[in-house]
């Protein structure tokens, strides 16, 4: 693990999604004890440290992602002590803590939001982006909602519509009006007093709006959709030029640094979900002046072959300068990555190189709970269906519960993860007990045990925390790039197919390095890489 003021950069972060991953008191909901509990367990990995999705007072609309009181912790989580609790067993086991900030919109219980929409002349009336109707009473312009429908609802005391980008529940902020930025910086202060580490900042390109409200173009029928979305949502059919990544973003998040330059040794990790995210990941991570790093839907979307990945790396390369990115393959919005990219593949085997690819990209790393142990996507019935999204769209769009059903502990009726014969509050899927981590625990072939043996791998090889990346032609087939410091330089080769493939190596090898788990044969000049198989070798 890295332990100094920069350890965030080519650090792996841990998710967790915190109903999800251990219930201490037994009420079928996971609870801040629960993961303070688990701690070890998280420790055991090699990872850096944690996000933690929020756990702040909440009407559960989305699932805490519609805050009430951003200094708070829900009861249904414990109690800011429980946190304080959780804060320090971290750290005294050498881990960071980030926590979600959902600073673009509010719940509308929110004190707030409860308060601008009384009237047009209350001192919070313009903390909200409010907007007389249309002469015909319909909204003011044509932005969707991720969620479904109108990204405006109208409110009849005002006689307006306000916008919410996602549920009419989540009303979105004004940013354009400066007491607003302040009283998020204020709440974000309160937690790097408390110790957080830094911050996992939700729908970071979503802060401001175009103050003209003018119409969003459509999709051009030959051009790619948005990321991050189904696109089977209309949401995807239009540009959204209008809605996010306004210019006057950039000078917020300035703001925002000047905050955590305040507290040493903090980050900032931002979700985007843009028309050309990487282009927008380059702009709010270079120059060290706005976010730490970045995460876009790039590898958390379908399209997964060797040349998709290869072109990933090559976009963000060519925007990049000195930005920084932060890769995932799995988060509590998408479909798992074993089932996402491994469906019809050997589950353990896939599992073991994805991660290993993961592992090796230059950039700092995000894994999400129970991706450590390959988990497949579980399959939620629509009776027991959560999610307010995965409803809207049922069925061509399940939601997102099937990435977040409880983490098996243990091969039982509710794998651990609460007290016998309570209701879980989504049902276990019972292909996950079988991978449930008691019984991969001393299995030296289990997934588990490869990502403990991947990290340490990485934590071995300040190349592959650091180094610059270099894409090398290894075939169609095959992923390679090197990476490279002052002091040392690694060829790595994956293999993401069931199939055995060749290739001449692009250079001179000096030696296999050994460590990581996989196996393959070198025969001369020509690597043979054998099914779901990866190779790391010293160069120069």
């Amino acid at each position: 693990m890295q332990d100094n003021l920069t350890w965030w950069r080519g650090g792996v972060i841990y998710q967790i999604y915190p109903r999800s991953f251990m219930d201490a008191n037994g009420d079928g909901i996971g609870d801040l004890p629960g993961i303070t509990e688990k701690l070890d367990y998280v420790a055991s990995l090699g990872v850096d440290g944690i996000w933690l999705s929020p756990f702040f007072t909440s009407p559960m609309k989305d699932f805490g992602y519609d805050v009430s009181d951003y200094r708070d912790v829900d009861p249904m989580f414990g109690t800011l002590a429980d946190f304080k609790a959780l804060l320090d067993r971290a750290h005294a086991l050498g881990l960071k803590v980030i926590i979600d900030q959902v600073i673009s919109h509010t719940a509308d219980a929110h004190p707030w939001f409860e308060q601008s929409r009384q009237s047009r002349d209350n001192p919070k009336a313009d903390w909200y982006v409010w907007a007389d109707p249309r002469p015909d009473g319909t909204p003011p312009n044509n932005w969707l909602s991720i969620f479904g429908g109108p990204a405006w609802t109208f409110d009849s005391r005002r006689r307006q519509y306000y916008l919410h980008n996602f549920l009419s529940s989540q009303p979105d902020l004004n940013f354009h009006n400066p007491e607003v930025r302040q009283a998020q910086l204020d709440n974000m202060r309160f937690w790097l007093e408390l110790g957080v580490d830094g911050f996992r900042l939700d729908t970071v390109n979503f802060y401001f709006h175009d103050p003209e409200l003018r119409d969003n173009p459509p999709v051009p029928a030959d051009a790619d959709k948005t990321l991050g979305a189904p696109d089977s949502n209309p949401y995807t059919w239009q540009r959204h030029v209008y809605d996010l990544s306004r210019p006057e973003n950039l000078d917020f998040l300035r703001d925002l640094r000047a905050l955590m330059d305040a507290f040493p040794g903090t980050t900032t990790v931002g979700e985007i979900g843009d028309d050309e995210p990487l282009a927008r990941m380059a702009e709010y991570t270079a120059g060290g002046d706005k976010l730490h790093m970045a995460y876009t839907f790039d590898l958390l979307n379908d399209p997964h072959s060797p040349a998709y990945i290869r072109e990933v790396i090559e976009r963000f390369q060519r925007l990049a300068g000195d930005a920084w990115p932060c890769w995932a393959l799995s988060n509590h919005d998408v479909v798992r990555c074993a089932t996402r990219w491994g469906s019809g593949e050997d589950p353990v085997a896939y599992s073991k190189v994805a991660l290993a690819m993961l592992f090796s990209l230059r950039g700092s790393v995000c894994v999400y709970q129970g991706e450590e142990l390959g988990l497949p996507e579980a399959e939620v019935p629509f009776a027991h269906l959560q999610d307010p999204y995965g409803k809207v769209l049922w069925p061509e769009f399940k939601g997102r519960d099937g990435c977040r059903t409880p983490m098996p502990w243990e091969p039982n009726q509710n794998a651990g993860f609460t007290a016998p014969g309570v209701d879980p509050w989504l049902p276990v899927d019972e292909h996950h007990l079988a991978l449930a981590v008691s019984r991969q625990q001393n299995d030296s072939t289990s997934v588990l045990n490869a990502t403990r043996r991947l990290l340490a791998f990485r934590a071995a090889h300040p190349a592959l925390i650091d180094g610059d990346l270099t894409l090398v032609d290894v075939g169609s087939a095959l992923l390679g790039f090197i990476r490279e410091t002052a002091d040392e330089k690694i060829l790595c080769v994956f293999n993401l197919t069931g199939q055995v493939h060749e290739t001449p190596l692009p250079m001179t090898a000096n030696r296999a390095l050994e460590g990581h788990g996989f196996s393959v044969d070198l025969d001369g000049d020509t690597l043979r890489l054998p099914a779901y198989q990866a190779a790391f070798y010293r160069l120069g």
